[in-house]
C-alpha cells in the first residue's frame, strides 16, 4: 500500500491522464481498459476552487 499526496492541480492532471488512457484503449485491450477505469474510480473527485 502506498500513500501519495497531491495538490488540486496534480490531482486534476492525474485524473485527466488516466481518463485519456481509458479512452485510448479499445476492445482488444479490455483488461487494460478495465484496470484504468478501476484506478480512475478510486481517485477522489477534484475539488472546485472557490473564487
Amino acid at each position: 500500500m502506498y500513500t501519495l499526496e497531491l495538490n488540486d492541480e496534480e490531482l486534476r492532471l492525474l485524473r485527466s491522464a488516466v481518463g485519456s488512457c481509458v479512452r485510448d484503449f479499445g476492445h482488444d485491450e479490455a483488461d487494460v481498459r478495465r484496470a484504468y477505469q478501476a484506478l480512475l474510480a478510486r481517485l477522489p473527485a477534484a475539488v472546485a476552487k472557490s473564487a
